[in-house]
Parts: structure tokens; C-alpha cells; sequence
């Protein structure tokens, strides 16, 4: 299993839009940047991802589960991107916003910091944990 950063602006769509969609899921669609189109052909089936509020908010707020590998964007006339489809997990017991995971010397290698722009990004096992840790997740 690996683990991910998905952004998304919450007035496009919201953890809690999210959260609506049910078991079934949302396609996570219209990415147009090649390193996170690619980031999103590495990610499998039960992956998990943390669920992040850009612009607005700026902050991490739940976990979301990869329940479909990479196919075509649908959004995409020209077919060369790609996008997956997730599923709602949870809401964060404590949303961890970007002011404190910068204030944490361990997470300062993170693509949030360092490639702040970036949609998709992947998460390493050891920032995985100290995010939750951070969130009061056990």
C-alpha cells in the first residue's frame, strides 16, 4: 500500500461533497500536470490518500481510499490524461493545516512544502504517521 496527498480547492469540491458521493465513490478527474498525472498511473487499489482543502483553507481534513486504478480522464477530449475514483474514509479528528506541517522539521521533505503547486503527490510511510499523529488519528 502506498500513501498520497490529493488537493482540492473545497468550492470545486469538498471533503464533505466527498463524503456524499458514498460507496461508490467520485472519479478524481481533470488533472492536467504530467508529474501528477503520473502520480496518479502509481496508485492502487487501497491506497490511501489524504484529503487536502487548497486556497481555502489550506489544510488536510480527511482520508479518502483509491477504489479504482488509473483510466482514462473522461474530461479528457485529447485522451492522454488519466484519473482514478475514490471513496470517503473519514474526517479528520483534528484537521492539520499547512502552517503546522511546515512548523515540523520531519515533514519539510514533503512535495507539499517543496512543490507546493503540485495536486497529487505521494506521502511516505513515516509522514503518513506523524500527519495522523498530528490529527489525534491512533
Amino acid at each position: 500500500m502506498k500513501y498520497w496527498l490529493l488537493k482540492s480547492e473545497p468550492n470545486v469540491w469538498s471533503i464533505d461533497q466527498q463524503k456524499k458521493a458514498g460507496k461508490d465513490g467520485s472519479i478524481w478527474d481533470g488533472v492536467r500536470n504530467y508529474q501528477a498525472a503520473n502520480n496518479l498511473k502509481k496508485m492502487k487499489m487501497g491506497d490511501l490518500c489524504f484529503f487536502y482543502h487548497s486556497n481555502i483553507g489550506k489544510e488536510i481534513v480527511g482520508i479518502v481510499e483509491v477504489i479504482k486504478e488509473s483510466f482514462i480522464d473522461p474530461t479528457d477530449k485529447m485522451k492522454k490524461f488519466v484519473a482514478v475514483k475514490i471513496k470517503y474514509k473519514k474526517h479528520l479528528n483534528k484537521n492539520i493545516t499547512l502552517e503546522n506541517i511546515k512548523k515540523n522539521k520531519k515533514l519539510r521533505h514533503l512535495a507539499l512544502i517543496k512543490q507546493s503547486r503540485l495536486s497529487i503527490m505521494p506521502i511516505d510511510m513515516k509522514s503518513w504517521k506523524i500527519l495522523n499523529k498530528m490529527s489525534n488519528i491512533k
